[in-house]
């Protein structure tokens, strides 16, 4: 009997997710629509009454965070790819001036629309410190959708992907240097106020300072490229040399809802 209520619960919230899903990928697929609750509701087939709850519970975020999220994310997919005025490229999002949008984007991620831009290429940047939260994972890096997971099922109900956190990937040893199964990696969202983690989160800090950054277009799988642009290339020939700390990752869009070829992925190698 107890293993019958165990499964219909698992079930229950297994029917409840995929309901969800419908909801969010017809959000990501139709960023230029209205997308009024009501509608998303009848997708989902949930009623407009709870629907909101049940998906902010679900997902860490409200309705209409998840729509401004995914556009803002679009929109630095826009100013990476195309020439056209950051001003047309706010008026896509659904913004009504430059201004508001140059104050969300710099929230979400940590630079103004132009810089973002600008930062297309090779660039030193001088970095804050940051406090994350971060799930440590040990073994091969194409495995660390895990530690993202355990991370992200604490994270989302709650509320902390409402404040739109960077998430950053904490990357402690060279996997061309190592063995696989040592790798060390953590992944980390900003935090914007104190937490209490559970028992395989920790709270720690990055460092602050001078970082060689370059955004990466492309799978996650062919980072090592611009790693060896910017350690095997730039370094060399820069006067500078790199910290020993670990590089940063800061992932720009969502792989959920992106295709790999359109990832964005800001490399930050330390240094000295």
């Amino acid at each position: 009997m107890i293993r019958s209520v165990v499964e219909m619960r698992v079930s229950t919230r297994d029917w409840y997710q995929e309901r969800v899903l419908r909801a969010w990928r017809h959000i990501a697929d139709n960023l230029d629509d209205d997308l009024p609750l009501d509608r998303l509701a009848g997708i989902a087939g949930f009623s407009p009454y709870h629907f909101h709850r049940i998906f902010r519970g679900m997902t860490g975020e409200s309705v209409q965070a998840c729509v401004r999220r995914m556009r803002l994310e679009r929109a630095g997919e826009e100013l990476q790819r195309s020439e056209r005025r950051v001003l047309d490229i706010a008026l896509d999002a659904g913004f009504d001036s430059q201004e508001g949008f140059d104050r969300a984007f710099r929230r979400h991620f940590g630079s103004s629309p132009s810089e973002f831009r600008d930062n297309a290429g090779i660039a030193v940047r001088r970095l804050p410190a940051r406090t994350v939260a971060a799930v440590r994972r040990v073994g091969p890096y194409d495995q660390v959708g895990q530690a993202w997971m355990r991370l992200m099922s604490w994270a989302g109900p709650r509320g902390l992907m409402s404040a739109f956190p960077e998430l950053v990937g904490v990357v402690h040893d060279d996997p061309e240097a190592c063995d696989p199964a040592t790798l060390r990696y953590d992944a980390a969202l900003t935090l914007r106020e104190p937490v209490d983690p559970p028992p395989g989160v920790r709270i720690d800090t990055l460092a602050p300072g001078d970082y060689v950054c370059l955004v990466h277009r492309g799978p996650y799988s062919s980072l090592g490229d611009a790693y060896a642009k910017l350690a095997g290339a730039w370094l060399p020939d820069s006067g500078r040399e790199a910290a020993s700390l670990p590089s940063l990752e800061f992932y720009r869009n969502n792989p959920q809802n992106t295709r790999p070829e359109d990832l964005l992925t800001e490399i930050a190698i330390p240094l000295v």
